[in-house]
């Protein structure tokens, strides 16, 4: 257990974190990881925040081009605001990593949501110049928000299985949210458009903000000094981290998976347009269908790696995965029938649902007490990622049609693979109480 967990737990002044303690004992009591009711109830604040950290970006997208239209600008001028968010969050994500681990993670993620309700009541003015520092902030905010909650979830737990599976709890929430985010804002944007939704997110936001404030304060108990003292330096904590074993490829590994898997995902639409005459309309339940899957697989992943004992180390069942994701993802570009692409279509989402549950998993359990820096720097690669598959992916498109694109990501996840067996044979840390 972490010496920040220790402080917290052992806090005269953390009367309202006893349920916390209570789980990690009975844990570190009879080995048992508690169920995910049981988790849930313990996580639920971590799990709206993280909910709430996908929603601006979201509501940007899904209402566009009113957006577009409110701003006096092209939709496609617009759109590429987006991408200030990916290089925000590639770029913040990596500058603080550090930082994550040498303050209460609470109290960067509450950091983290004040940035983001900031964000929302700009681009509710619906200006140009507004909206480009929205979508900067949601970036940033962001890259400190997911990697403090994913880390501070895996936190309130002893036990490195229990840790791994809360962490992939915020994980999966994330991806639920995802699939269900668009029909929910929608829905009140009936009645007070999206510059209401927006407010809606800045309010919210502050108030979580404010809650994890005041959490954090709470888990500042007397030894919150010595603590901190013991926390490496800036550059240190990048070297310490690059020297455990497996964690380099291992962050790798979830740079290529997200590049393979958005790359994928942003050329899905016009490849069964082309190949299947799939409108937008039909096309919706297609993304349906990859996004149920992609949750499913990672909330069931997470659920087997939390074992004390899996019956598949995370390690060969990461390999696995990939190999699945990587056959899955060149049949669905290769084949003519749309009841074939459809199941292949499924799979491409479980394996790298899997995946990243994977990588959540061993990243929490390798990196000990320098799992919010890791956390981090996984988020700002995969950020980096998002923009390295599209890129590449379109590359492939037009140098080799659907099958160049194939061969590109394709050739993506393969390298992931590689690395995979890297992380395989590398041993994990000694763990230290």
């Amino acid at each position: 257990m972490s010496s920040e967990t220790q402080g917290a737990t052992a806090s005269p002044e953390a009367p309202a974190e006893a349920a916390d303690t209570a789980v990690g004992q009975a844990v570190t009591g009879d080995g048992a990881v508690p169920g995910d009711w049981k988790m849930t109830r313990l996580l639920w604040p971590f799990m709206l925040a993280s909910a709430v950290g996908l929603v601006p970006f979201t509501i940007y997208s899904t209402f566009l081009v009113p957006i577009a239209q409110a701003a006096d600008g092209g939709v496609a001028a617009l759109g590429q605001l987006r991408g200030l968010g990916g290089l925000a969050a590639l770029a913040v994500g990596t500058a603080l990593a550090p930082l994550i681990d040498r303050v209460r993670k609470e109290w960067a993620a509450a950091g983290g949501l004040a940035v983001l309700a900031v964000s929302a009541a700009l681009g509710a003015s619906g200006d140009f110049l507004m909206l480009a520092a929205f979508c900067l902030l949601v970036g940033a905010g962001t890259a400190v928000l997911n990697p403090a909650l994913t880390a501070a979830a895996a936190d309130r737990f002893d036990d490195d299985a229990a840790a791994g599976r809360a962490a992939t709890l915020i994980t999966a929430t994330q991806s639920l949210t995802a699939l269900l985010a668009a029909p929910l804002v929608a829905l009140p944007a009936l009645l007070w458009g999206w510059q209401g939704d927006l407010w809606a997110i800045a309010a919210i936001s502050s108030v979580l903000a404010l809650y994890f404030l005041l959490r954090g304060r709470r888990r500042h108990g007397a030894g919150g000094a010595a603590v901190k003292a013991e926390k490496p330096g800036y550059l240190e904590s990048f070297r310490l981290l690059g020297a455990l074993p497996g964690v380099v490829p291992l962050l790798l590994v979830a740079m290529l998976r997200t590049a393979a898997f958005m790359g994928y995902l942003a050329y899905l639409a016009a490849f069964y347009d082309e190949r299947f005459g799939l409108g937008p309309e039909t096309f919706a339940i297609v993304w349906t269908l990859s996004g149920t899957s992609f949750f499913l697989g990672n909330l069931f992943a997470g659920r087997l790696l939390s074992a004390e004992k899996p019956r598949i180390p995370s390690e060969r069942l990461m390999a696995l995965a990939l190999l699945v994701a990587l056959s899955a993802l060149v049949g669905v570009f290769f084949t003519e029938s749309l009841f074939l692409a459809l199941p292949l279509t499924a799979l491409v989402g479980v394996g790298h649902a899997t995946v990243a549950a994977c990588v959540t998993t061993l990243l929490v359990r390798r990196c000990g007490s320098l799992r919010g820096t890791a956390l981090s720097i996984n988020a700002a690669g995969m950020s980096f990622g998002v923009f390295l598959g599209a890129g590449l992916g379109g590359v492939g498109l037009a140098l080799g049609g659907y099958p160049g694109t194939a061969a590109v990501l394709g050739g993506l996840t393969l390298v992931a693979l590689v690395l995979a067996r890297v992380v395989a044979r590398s041993a994990p840390p000694p763990t230290t109480d």
